[in-house]
């Protein structure tokens, strides 16, 4: 009985110590908050030192406890990744089931093409010569958008040749010189390219306007052109090839409808200029002045020469007078 009666003394005790403990402990925390940042300021490097000495003693603690939290990682992402590869595996299937129907019936079609153009003597497209060139300075501004590339004549590079980077059309060459060339961009406002909206089959001129930003020109207003559809060139006039990607169509209204170049024009540091063979409509510029202004000798044709005489008339005298000088 008594100690029965101790303990309950001793727990009576305890009890009070404890209330003031919960009342007091966020008080308590609070002061020594405001002593640990005195300190910090007063003794900096002792407590650096202390810092870092507790943290090296409890390194290895934490990095034991970390363990089994890292496996359980582990096993989670392995799970879960088990299941995704699973998932992907089935859809990598009816992929390639889709692709292998696609894949017989395109050499189907090839055959069936190959004969036509057999029968129908088709001239085989000319495959491109190309070039790298290197883009040395970014000419534009205000009021023109050009591309300085390292390729030249020496390097069979021509005016009007088609100018691309990234499968995009960028250009085309405008001014050519021995080791560098001039590229007028698509976004210029001397810029007029033949293209052919690839969903509807519309004919329209992209026509560069000094903005990021092309319009699409001549295009019928009840055409249904809408955001995101593609447009290539269309191979018309002989200035470009058909078939080259210039950008989607990034907002289709009733006055107007702008394109987004395929190829971001001002981070354009590589162009490649491709050579079809394509001469264009217009003449070289170094043969215009002598079509369209012809020499006062071209003008007065060239010089008649006098009709031949026979042997028997030279020598026959042509009047008295000759006859008595011959005489004489």
């Amino acid at each position: 009985m008594a100690k029965r009666n101790a303990s309950i003394s001793v727990a009576g005790l305890a009890v009070p110590f404890r209330i003031w403990g919960q009342r007091f402990a966020f008080l308590g925390l609070l002061a020594l908050a405001f002593a640990l940042m005195l300190l910090s300021k007063a003794e900096t490097g002792a407590l650096e030192r202390a810092r870092t000495a507790i943290v090296d003693a409890t390194a290895p603690v934490l990095d034991v406890m970390s363990r089994p939290v890292e496996a359980g990682q582990a096993a989670a992402q392995s799970v879960e990744s088990y299941f995704v590869v699973r998932a992907e595996n089935i859809r990598l299937r009816e992929e390639n089931e889709r692709l292998l129907r696609w894949m017989l019936m395109a050499q189907q079609l090839e055959v069936e093409n190959a004969t036509l153009r057999a029968q129908l003597d088709f001239v085989p497209e000319i495959a491109p010569r190309a070039i790298t060139a290197r883009v040395v300075a970014d000419t534009g501004g205000a009021f023109f958008h050009s591309l300085l590339i390292n390729a030249g004549a020496r390097h069979f590079v021509q005016r009007g040749q088609a100018v691309v980077s990234h499968g995009g059309l960028v250009g085309r060459v405008a001014e050519v010189g021995d080791r560098s060339a001039r590229v007028l961009l698509l976004t210029d406002l001397n810029s007029r390219i033949p293209a052919i909206v690839e969903s509807t089959g519309d004919r329209v001129i992209v026509t560069g306007n000094n903005t990021p930003w092309p319009t699409l020109t001549y295009l019928a207003s009840n055409s249904p052109v809408s955001a995101g559809d593609r447009v290539l060139t269309s191979g018309h006039g002989g200035v470009f090839p058909p078939g080259l990607v210039i950008g989607v169509v990034a907002e289709a209204s009733e006055t107007r409808v702008t394109i987004q170049p395929a190829v971001p024009l001002s981070q354009v540091s590589e162009a490649r200029v491709l050579d079809y063979g394509v001469n264009g409509i217009l003449p070289p510029p170094e043969q215009v002045p002598a079509r369209i202004a012809p020499r006062p000798a071209d003008l007065a044709g060239p010089p008649v020469s006098p009709p031949d005489v026979p042997a028997a008339s030279a020598a026959s005298p042509a009047s008295p007078a000759a006859a008595a000088e011959t005489a004489r």
